[in-house]
């Protein structure tokens, strides 16, 4: 009994281009490629995806999944070192609460804030790690986009990086609200948002068709990014994911 790739990404409710991922990197191999280039998987490859997913969960990097899978790494030792940078991560996201409040403050004729203040809490070595994963995913050519993002941070002023906060806030307050009254993720007035955030990314790069789906994939197959929606709204990764998906195809392609 196997499944072709499209049955296993609709029943495990990840995306072909995740299983694809998994498959390059080694973790879950399919159990034979046919002849029309499908990728199939059996009941042993199923058991194996859906450990992988139960790890994920946990925000394990594919890393240390691997490892923990093919037996090379001591389980619960991983699970301490998460638990380890959970915790760091907790304390971070603390600090990124606050500058939000800050920021809401100073919007609201508080006191100004500095380059130190606006940007406190957020993290490098995380941002690298993004950076890693992209160009993983879309080859070399993605650097290229990560560079000119770059450029373009570079330029930007203070209040530049306040408005650009608030519009990802009232952008996903609207996802939020389009979910909640049960909004289809290709209906116009969810495709109407992702027009916004196409033009919100665009600020920082200019992706194609193929790189904004794979970004919302990354909303929902990253730890980070999918925690970070889910503490707007459970379920919200996902939503965005399949808006932008949408979106690619019927406005990008």
């Amino acid at each position: 009994m196997s499944w072709s790739i499209v049955e296993v990404a609709r029943h495990a409710g990840v995306s072909s281009r995740t299983l694809r991922h998994y498959d390059d990197v080694g973790l879950v191999p399919p159990a034979y490629v046919g002849a029309n280039g499908y990728r199939y998987y059996d009941e042993e490859a199923l058991l194996r995806l859906q450990e992988v997913l139960l790890l994920r969960e946990l925000g394990l990097p594919l890393d240390a999944i691997r490892r923990i899978l093919d037996g090379t790494s001591d389980r619960t030792a991983v699970l301490r070192e998460h638990h380890s940078a959970l915790l760091a991560e907790r304390d971070r996201l603390d600090r990124l609460a606050a500058t939000v409040r800050r920021t809401i403050e100073m919007r609201e004729g508080g006191d100004h804030m500095g380059p130190e203040e606006l940007f406190d809490g957020f993290d490098a070595d995380k941002q690298r790690q993004y950076e890693a994963e992209l160009v993983d995913r879309f080859g070399p050519d993605a650097q290229e986009k990560i560079d000119e993002s770059w450029r373009r941070v570079g330029a930007m002023t203070k209040a530049d990086a306040v408005r650009i906060q608030a519009d990802l806030a009232a952008r996903d307050a609207e996802y939020s609200a389009l979910l909640d009254a049960g909004v289809a993720p290709d209906d116009p007035r969810a495709q109407q948002v992702t027009a916004g955030h196409y033009a919100w990314v665009c600020q920082f790069w200019t992706p194609s068709a193929e790189a904004f789906a794979g970004l919302g994939d990354l909303y929902v197959d990253s730890p980070d990014f999918h925690a970070r929606y889910d503490a707007v709204r459970p379920g919200l990764a996902e939503y965005v994911r399949d808006a932008m998906a949408a979106y690619a195809i019927g406005t990008l392609a």
